[in-house]
């Protein structure tokens, strides 16, 4: 019997972003979807919507992103049992995850430290290295990749600003991260590429804080925010390089964003 192409997506929030939103394009592809995140309720939401839409999806939720949870839960993702009973290849592992450390910088306490870099840097570790594992018993397929590892970022993975002294840190490594991984793994035909994600995602998140008529206008205009669909097709994109042409970073942005 065949394996199945699988994807594995670490952060949906709550379900209206570019995680959520790369499962959908993945699983319309023929791809089974293995989420991870936090919120047990959030995770079982996109998982009902994908299967409902005859995709093959599954929820494992963990207490927080730290390096030993991030490693168990491969360990579970690898151990289960689809439905169909048909193997899985893993083929595709996006790092979504982050967290909000913003704040001037003497008032960064060290749990804001602490935070950003577990999330974005120390768990991000433990997921690459289990995602390279995995690649690396992988044939390769028509375009000459054993997988793909994708990383989203933010503007604040190439620039510090105000308020963003303790988020940037994170950010930052975990884009070195990703162009280390690029150019370690990329002669073993594992591909790695991070997004920069240029602007405000149009999310519900992004809509509270948009409260009213002005946030009605911004969420219907494409010129001004970013869709997650639009992100997630992207990615789906960067799976599809040919190994003579493989992209290791590309932004993206809102054709009006300042940049």
């Amino acid at each position: 019997m065949s394996a199945k192409p699988l994807l594995i997506v670490a952060g949906i929030g709550n379900g209206t972003g570019t995680g959520a939103a790369t499962a959908r394009v993945f699983s319309k592809a023929g791809y089974r979807v293995a989420l991870i995140a936090r919120n047990k309720e959030h995770l079982q939401r996109v998982v009902d919507e994908l299967t409902s839409s005859g995709g093959e999806a599954a929820a494992f939720p963990i207490t927080g992103y730290t390096y030993s949870a991030i490693s168990s839960v491969w360990d579970t993702i690898a151990r289960y049992e689809w439905p169909s009973g048909q193997p899985s290849d893993i083929r595709v592992a996006l790092w979504n995850s982050g967290v909000e450390a913003f704040g001037s910088f003497l008032t960064v306490t060290e749990e804001a430290i602490q935070a950003s870099l577990e999330v974005h840097v120390t768990s991000g570790f433990a997921f690459s290295r289990k995602a390279i594992l995995a690649f690396q018993e992988n044939d390769l397929d028509a375009n000459g990749c054993r997988g793909t590892l994708l990383f989203t970022g933010a503007t604040a993975s190439i620039r510090g600003n105000v308020y963003t002294s303790a988020f940037a840190a994170g950010k930052f490594g975990i884009r070195a991260l990703s162009q280390s991984l690029a150019k370690e793994f990329g002669k073993e035909n594992i591909h790695v590429a991070h997004a920069i994600i240029d602007g405000s995602i149009k999310t519900d998140l992004s809509l509270s804080r948009r409260p009213g008529a002005a946030g009605e206008a911004w969420k219907a205009n494409p010129d001004v925010g970013l869709d997650a669909e639009s992100i997630a097709k992207t990615y789906w994109y960067l799976t599809q390089q040919d190994r003579s042409a493989w992209t290791w970073e590309i932004d993206l942005r809102p054709a009006h964003e300042k940049w």
